[in-house]
């Protein structure tokens, strides 16, 4: 292992896949990454279609997992993946997940990262919220998770929509924990 930070990137059916293009796309110019593994669920494939094109789902920075592949890597610890970002994460997934319902591949590495204690981003896509919801997402917090909704910030005065959705994927990279260009406040960009 060369000692470089591997990453699992998963996508699910939310609506929102401009977020995880933009994720994947800032992910594969940081060159002291390692691995980034990248499962995309059948819904996620079809949505990511639907809303932004699904070409980039197939950059060669990245290795490919099925979602129904529960002998890849990422369903184990022994992987030693860093960190996980779920984006976008939708409801009926933070479920499965607060219930150790692991009977996919995103389900089952998101379940790994809460048992190694590692870094699990949830970049979640719904509203409103139901009690359940929330309930799920407490559950999921209190487990080690970080909710971080899609709710993107305007401090930046973002001029398309890329750029407003800009706002979250720079928020997740600094929760994976990795340094790329971002917005801070009160400096210039």
């Amino acid at each position: 292992m060369d000692g470089r930070r591997k990453i699992i990137v998963a996508v699910t059916g939310a609506s929102g896949s401009v977020y995880a293009r933009l994720l994947c796309e800032a992910l594969s110019r940081v060159a002291e990454l390692g691995e980034i593994a990248l499962i995309v669920t059948g819904n996620g494939r079809r949505v990511a279609a639907f809303e932004d094109g699904d070409k980039w789902l197939s950059d060669s920075r990245f290795t490919r997992y099925d979602d129904d592949d529960l002998f890849a890597a990422p369903a184990s610890g022994s992987a030693s993946y860093d960190a996980m970002a779920v984006i976008p994460c939708s409801m009926g997934t933070v479920g499965r997940i607060a219930s150790g319902v692991s009977d996919n591949l995103v389900c089952r590495a998101a379940d790994v990262m809460l048992k190694e204690r590692r870094r699990l981003i949830l970049v979640t896509r719904e509203a409103p919220l139901s009690a359940i919801h929330l309930h799920n997402l407490l559950r999921l917090t209190e487990a080690g998770a970080i909710v971080c909704p899609a709710s993107p910030s305007f401090y930046s005065k973002p001029a398309t929509v890329e750029q407003l959705c800009g706002t979250i994927v720079e928020r997740v990279l600094s929760l994976l924990g990795v340094d790329a260009p971002h917005y801070e406040w009160g400096a210039e960009r």
